[in-house]
Protein backbone atom coordinates (compact mmCIF):
# COMPACT_ATOMS: atom_id res chain seq x y z
CA UNK A 1 0.00 0.00 0.00
CA UNK A 2 1.36 3.90 -0.60
CA UNK A 3 1.69 6.23 2.30
CA UNK A 4 3.70 9.74 3.48
CA UNK A 5 6.64 8.39 5.86
CA UNK A 6 8.87 10.84 7.42
CA UNK A 7 12.15 9.63 7.75
CA UNK A 8 13.15 13.25 9.72
CA UNK A 9 11.88 16.41 9.70
CA UNK A 10 11.55 18.05 6.74
CA UNK A 11 11.57 14.32 4.69
CA UNK A 12 8.76 13.47 3.80
CA UNK A 13 7.41 11.49 0.74
CA UNK A 14 5.80 8.95 -0.27
CA UNK A 15 6.51 5.36 -0.40
CA UNK A 16 5.28 1.67 -0.63
CA UNK A 17 4.59 0.69 3.36
CA UNK A 18 4.14 -3.17 4.10
CA UNK A 19 0.34 -4.15 4.70
CA UNK A 20 -0.87 -6.11 7.69
CA UNK A 21 -1.36 -8.93 6.87
CA UNK A 22 -2.68 -11.03 9.93
CA UNK A 23 -4.30 -8.72 12.68
CA UNK A 24 -5.43 -9.42 15.88
CA UNK A 25 -8.90 -10.36 17.44
CA UNK A 26 -9.77 -6.82 18.35
CA UNK A 27 -8.41 -4.72 15.16
CA UNK A 28 -9.84 -4.17 12.20
CA UNK A 29 -7.94 -2.93 9.39
CA UNK A 30 -9.83 0.57 7.38
CA UNK A 31 -9.11 1.69 4.19
CA UNK A 32 -9.33 5.28 4.40
CA UNK A 33 -11.50 7.62 2.48
CA UNK A 34 -9.99 11.22 3.17
CA UNK A 35 -7.56 12.40 6.25
CA UNK A 36 -7.05 15.78 7.43
CA UNK A 37 -3.48 17.49 8.16
CA UNK A 38 -3.50 19.29 11.37
CA UNK A 39 -1.47 21.86 12.70
CA UNK A 40 0.37 18.92 14.74
CA UNK A 41 1.54 17.27 11.92
CA UNK A 42 2.72 20.42 10.80
CA UNK A 43 4.37 20.50 13.67
CA UNK A 44 5.91 16.56 13.33
CA UNK A 45 6.94 17.79 9.92
CA UNK A 46 9.10 20.70 10.95
CA UNK A 47 10.47 18.89 14.06
CA UNK A 48 9.00 21.74 16.35
CA UNK A 49 6.66 18.45 18.32
CA UNK A 50 9.55 17.49 21.16
CA UNK A 51 7.57 14.20 21.67
CA UNK A 52 7.70 13.34 18.35
CA UNK A 53 9.33 9.94 16.58
CA UNK A 54 10.81 9.42 13.74
CA UNK A 55 10.55 7.93 11.60
CA UNK A 56 6.95 7.25 11.11
CA UNK A 57 3.79 7.57 9.21
CA UNK A 58 2.06 11.09 9.92
CA UNK A 59 -1.38 11.73 10.27
CA UNK A 60 -4.29 11.23 12.49
CA UNK A 61 -7.59 12.78 11.43
CA UNK A 62 -9.43 10.36 9.18
CA UNK A 63 -12.71 9.00 8.04
CA UNK A 64 -12.74 5.31 6.35
CA UNK A 65 -14.51 1.74 6.00
CA UNK A 66 -13.65 -1.02 7.42
CA UNK A 67 -12.42 -3.67 5.17
CA UNK A 68 -11.52 -6.45 7.62
CA UNK A 69 -12.32 -7.20 11.48
CA UNK A 70 -10.75 -9.58 13.84
CA UNK A 71 -12.67 -12.45 15.70
CA UNK A 72 -13.97 -10.32 18.83
CA UNK A 73 -14.41 -7.33 16.66
CA UNK A 74 -18.01 -5.94 16.92
CA UNK A 75 -18.25 -4.31 13.79
CA UNK A 76 -18.98 -5.47 10.39
CA UNK A 77 -17.17 -4.66 7.19
CA UNK A 78 -18.59 -2.13 5.17
CA UNK A 79 -19.09 0.23 8.14
CA UNK A 80 -17.15 3.60 7.66
CA UNK A 81 -15.75 4.66 10.91
CA UNK A 82 -13.68 7.51 12.97
CA UNK A 83 -10.98 6.82 14.76
CA UNK A 84 -9.71 8.23 18.20
CA UNK A 85 -5.56 8.97 17.80
CA UNK A 86 -5.03 9.08 21.18
CA UNK A 87 -4.46 5.83 22.94
CA UNK A 88 -5.07 5.04 26.86
CA UNK A 89 -4.44 2.33 29.21
CA UNK A 90 -7.82 1.93 30.88
CA UNK A 91 -5.30 1.53 33.96
CA UNK A 92 -3.75 4.27 35.63
CA UNK A 93 -5.34 6.75 37.88
CA UNK A 94 -7.02 9.19 34.90
CA UNK A 95 -8.29 6.67 33.06
CA UNK A 96 -9.62 4.67 36.17
CA UNK A 97 -11.52 8.31 36.81
CA UNK A 98 -12.84 8.47 33.58
CA UNK A 99 -10.22 11.29 32.21
CA UNK A 100 -8.40 8.88 29.68
CA UNK A 101 -7.87 12.05 27.73
CA UNK A 102 -4.77 12.83 29.92
CA UNK A 103 -3.89 8.77 30.39
CA UNK A 104 -0.84 8.83 31.99
CA UNK A 105 0.53 5.81 29.37
CA UNK A 106 -1.09 7.86 26.33
CA UNK A 107 0.21 7.92 22.98
CA UNK A 108 -0.62 9.65 19.96
CA UNK A 109 -0.46 8.15 16.49
CA UNK A 110 1.63 10.32 13.97
CA UNK A 111 3.24 11.96 17.02
CA UNK A 112 5.24 8.87 18.50
CA UNK A 113 3.79 6.36 17.17
CA UNK A 114 3.11 5.94 13.38
CA UNK A 115 0.21 7.19 12.17
CA UNK A 116 -2.65 7.25 9.52
CA UNK A 117 -1.72 8.99 6.11
CA UNK A 118 -1.45 5.62 3.88
CA UNK A 119 -4.40 3.62 2.17
CA UNK A 120 -4.84 1.56 5.08
CA UNK A 121 -4.49 1.19 8.99
CA UNK A 122 -5.07 -1.43 11.02
CA UNK A 123 -6.32 -0.54 14.48
CA UNK A 124 -7.46 -1.95 18.17
CA UNK A 125 -11.39 -1.71 17.84
CA UNK A 126 -11.49 0.31 21.07
CA UNK A 127 -10.31 3.30 19.34
CA UNK A 128 -13.06 3.14 16.76
CA UNK A 129 -16.55 4.69 16.33
CA UNK A 130 -18.81 3.79 13.30
CA UNK A 131 -20.86 6.76 12.09
CA UNK A 132 -24.26 6.92 10.36
CA UNK A 133 -24.75 6.31 6.79
CA UNK A 134 -26.37 9.85 6.12
CA UNK A 135 -23.21 11.29 7.52
CA UNK A 136 -20.86 12.65 4.59
CA UNK A 137 -17.57 11.90 4.62
CA UNK A 138 -16.35 15.83 4.13
CA UNK A 139 -18.15 16.22 7.41
CA UNK A 140 -17.01 12.84 9.20
CA UNK A 141 -13.38 13.75 8.99
CA UNK A 142 -13.52 16.73 10.77
CA UNK A 143 -15.16 14.83 14.08
CA UNK A 144 -11.85 14.30 15.41
CA UNK A 145 -10.58 17.80 15.70
CA UNK A 146 -14.46 19.23 16.36
CA UNK A 147 -14.50 17.14 19.27
CA UNK A 148 -11.89 19.40 20.66
CA UNK A 149 -14.18 21.94 20.70
CA UNK A 150 -16.76 20.10 22.17
CA UNK A 151 -14.85 19.05 25.22
CA UNK A 152 -12.98 22.60 25.83
CA UNK A 153 -17.06 24.29 25.79
CA UNK A 154 -18.23 21.47 28.41
CA UNK A 155 -16.03 23.91 30.20
CA UNK A 156 -18.17 26.86 29.68
CA UNK A 157 -21.66 28.04 29.06
CA UNK A 158 -22.58 29.45 25.97
CA UNK A 159 -26.54 30.52 25.04
CA UNK A 160 -27.85 32.98 23.04
CA UNK A 161 -26.46 36.19 23.76
CA UNK A 162 -23.47 35.38 24.93
CA UNK A 163 -20.32 37.64 24.31
CA UNK A 164 -17.56 35.38 23.08
CA UNK A 165 -14.19 36.15 21.76
CA UNK A 166 -12.22 33.32 19.76
CA UNK A 167 -8.61 34.26 19.23
CA UNK A 168 -7.26 32.19 16.57
CA UNK A 169 -9.09 31.60 13.06
CA UNK A 170 -6.95 28.10 12.25
CA UNK A 171 -9.47 25.05 11.90
CA UNK A 172 -9.87 25.04 15.62
CA UNK A 173 -11.13 28.39 15.84
CA UNK A 174 -13.08 27.97 13.19
CA UNK A 175 -14.92 25.05 14.79
CA UNK A 176 -15.44 27.26 17.67
CA UNK A 177 -16.97 29.97 15.82
CA UNK A 178 -19.45 27.62 14.02
CA UNK A 179 -20.77 26.06 17.03
CA UNK A 180 -20.81 29.27 19.24
CA UNK A 181 -22.86 30.63 16.10
CA UNK A 182 -25.10 27.49 16.50
CA UNK A 183 -25.31 28.18 20.04
CA UNK A 184 -26.74 31.90 19.65
CA UNK A 185 -23.65 33.55 20.88
CA UNK A 186 -22.26 36.69 19.59
CA UNK A 187 -18.85 36.32 18.21
CA UNK A 188 -16.06 38.26 17.84
CA UNK A 189 -12.96 36.62 15.53
CA UNK A 190 -9.29 37.75 15.94
CA UNK A 191 -5.94 36.61 14.17
CA UNK A 192 -3.41 38.28 12.74
CA UNK A 193 -3.78 36.93 9.78
CA UNK A 194 -6.53 39.04 7.21
CA UNK A 195 -6.82 36.03 4.69
CA UNK A 196 -8.28 33.89 7.60
CA UNK A 197 -9.96 36.96 8.91
CA UNK A 198 -12.16 37.34 5.24
CA UNK A 199 -12.74 33.51 5.79
CA UNK A 200 -14.44 34.58 8.73
CA UNK A 201 -16.36 37.27 7.25
CA UNK A 202 -17.17 35.05 4.46
CA UNK A 203 -18.14 32.10 5.53
CA UNK A 204 -20.34 33.02 9.37
CA UNK A 205 -22.52 36.11 9.15
CA UNK A 206 -22.96 38.50 11.96
CA UNK A 207 -19.35 37.46 13.64
CA UNK A 208 -17.15 41.02 14.22
CA UNK A 209 -13.38 40.41 12.94
CA UNK A 210 -10.41 41.89 14.54
CA UNK A 211 -7.13 42.46 14.33
CA UNK A 212 -5.48 41.99 18.35
CA UNK A 213 -4.66 45.89 18.12
CA UNK A 214 -8.11 47.04 17.63
CA UNK A 215 -10.14 44.77 20.41
CA UNK A 216 -8.64 46.97 23.05
CA UNK A 217 -11.00 48.66 25.20
CA UNK A 218 -13.70 45.78 24.52
CA UNK A 219 -14.77 42.43 27.27
CA UNK A 220 -16.18 39.31 26.77
CA UNK A 221 -17.89 36.98 29.29
CA UNK A 222 -15.24 33.73 27.55
CA UNK A 223 -12.34 33.67 25.55
CA UNK A 224 -11.57 30.95 23.85
CA UNK A 225 -7.40 31.03 23.20
CA UNK A 226 -6.95 28.73 20.03
CA UNK A 227 -4.39 30.58 18.24
CA UNK A 228 -1.03 29.02 20.57
CA UNK A 229 1.28 31.71 20.79
CA UNK A 230 2.44 33.75 23.93
CA UNK A 231 0.62 37.54 22.75
CA UNK A 232 -2.41 35.32 22.54
CA UNK A 233 -2.22 34.07 25.98
CA UNK A 234 -1.83 37.14 27.38
CA UNK A 235 -4.34 39.36 25.04
CA UNK A 236 -6.71 36.95 26.38
CA UNK A 237 -6.87 38.07 30.52
CA UNK A 238 -6.80 41.95 28.87
CA UNK A 239 -10.48 41.48 27.32
CA UNK A 240 -12.12 39.09 29.87
CA UNK A 241 -14.53 40.55 31.60
CA UNK A 242 -14.69 40.61 35.46
CA UNK A 243 -16.31 37.28 36.25
CA UNK A 244 -15.60 35.50 32.98
CA UNK A 245 -14.17 32.52 31.39
CA UNK A 246 -11.25 32.21 29.67
CA UNK A 247 -10.46 28.82 27.81
CA UNK A 248 -6.91 27.93 26.68
CA UNK A 249 -6.79 25.14 23.87
CA UNK A 250 -3.63 26.85 21.97
CA UNK A 251 -0.56 25.34 23.08
CA UNK A 252 1.46 28.35 24.01
CA UNK A 253 4.61 27.29 25.83
CA UNK A 254 4.78 30.14 27.93
CA UNK A 255 3.33 33.56 29.32
CA UNK A 256 3.19 36.20 31.72
CA UNK A 257 -0.43 36.08 33.75
CA UNK A 258 -1.16 39.18 36.06
CA UNK A 259 -2.21 37.40 39.19
CA UNK A 260 -3.86 40.48 40.83
CA UNK A 261 -5.62 41.01 38.26
CA UNK A 262 -7.17 37.61 37.79
CA UNK A 263 -7.82 37.44 41.84
CA UNK A 264 -9.37 40.51 41.68
CA UNK A 265 -11.94 39.86 39.03
CA UNK A 266 -12.90 36.41 40.15
CA UNK A 267 -11.33 35.23 36.65
CA UNK A 268 -11.49 31.70 35.92
CA UNK A 269 -8.67 29.96 33.80
CA UNK A 270 -9.17 26.45 32.14
CA UNK A 271 -6.84 24.38 30.24
CA UNK A 272 -9.07 21.63 27.81
CA UNK A 273 -7.02 19.26 25.78
CA UNK A 274 -8.16 16.88 23.41
CA UNK A 275 -11.55 14.70 24.18
CA UNK A 276 -13.24 12.31 25.95
CA UNK A 277 -13.70 9.14 23.92
CA UNK A 278 -16.26 7.93 22.70
CA UNK A 279 -18.42 10.39 24.47
CA UNK A 280 -17.63 13.82 22.71
CA UNK A 281 -17.25 11.90 19.28
CA UNK A 282 -21.03 11.15 19.37
CA UNK A 283 -21.79 14.77 20.46
CA UNK A 284 -20.01 16.04 17.32
CA UNK A 285 -22.13 13.59 15.43
CA UNK A 286 -25.14 15.21 16.72
CA UNK A 287 -24.39 18.48 15.68
CA UNK A 288 -22.67 17.50 12.62
CA UNK A 289 -26.03 15.59 11.66
CA UNK A 290 -27.93 19.00 12.06
CA UNK A 291 -28.49 20.66 8.53
CA UNK A 292 -28.84 24.35 10.56
CA UNK A 293 -24.94 23.83 11.78
CA UNK A 294 -22.90 25.63 9.38
CA UNK A 295 -19.11 24.13 9.05
CA UNK A 296 -19.49 24.93 5.37
CA UNK A 297 -16.24 27.59 5.47
CA UNK A 298 -14.01 24.71 7.60
CA UNK A 299 -12.03 22.83 4.33
CA UNK A 300 -10.31 24.55 2.22
CA UNK A 301 -8.61 22.48 -0.53
CA UNK A 302 -8.74 18.67 -1.20
CA UNK A 303 -5.77 16.89 -2.60
CA UNK A 304 -5.29 13.23 -3.73
CA UNK A 305 -2.26 11.24 -1.87
CA UNK A 306 -0.48 11.93 -5.32
CA UNK A 307 -0.57 15.61 -4.83
CA UNK A 308 0.82 15.41 -0.95
CA UNK A 309 3.87 17.71 -1.04
CA UNK A 310 1.16 20.33 -2.72
CA UNK A 311 -1.46 19.84 0.08
CA UNK A 312 0.94 19.75 3.02
CA UNK A 313 2.54 23.29 1.45
CA UNK A 314 -0.86 24.25 1.52
CA UNK A 315 -1.48 23.75 5.27
CA UNK A 316 2.23 25.15 5.92
CA UNK A 317 1.32 28.40 4.29
CA UNK A 318 -1.20 29.25 6.88
CA UNK A 319 -3.33 31.22 4.82
CA UNK A 320 -6.02 28.45 4.24
CA UNK A 321 -8.40 26.76 6.56
CA UNK A 322 -8.57 22.41 6.83
CA UNK A 323 -6.68 21.01 4.27
CA UNK A 324 -7.59 16.54 3.15
CA UNK A 325 -6.04 14.63 1.83
CA UNK A 326 -7.99 12.13 -0.51
CA UNK A 327 -6.47 8.18 -0.22
CA UNK A 328 -9.30 6.64 -2.27
CA UNK A 329 -7.59 4.53 -5.64
CA UNK A 330 -9.17 6.17 -8.40
CA UNK A 331 -7.95 9.90 -7.04
CA UNK A 332 -4.30 8.47 -7.06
Amino acid sequence: MLGLYIKNPGELELKKLPSVTDIKEDDVKIKLIYGGICGSDIGVFKGKLGHAKYPLVPGHELVGEIIEVGEHVPFTVGTRVVVTPNTFCDECENCLNGRKNICMNKLSLGVNISGIFSEEITISSKYVLPIPESLPNKKAVLIEPFAVIVHAFQKVKISKDTSVCVIGCGTEGMLSIALEKYLGAQVTAVDINEKKLEKVRNGFAGVKIALPQEIQGEAFNIVIEAAGARASAEQALQIIKPGGTIVYIGLAPEATFPIMHIVRNEITIKGSIIYSFPEDFEKCVEYLMDEDFNIKPIVSNIFPLSHFERAYGDAISGQYGKILIDFREEQN
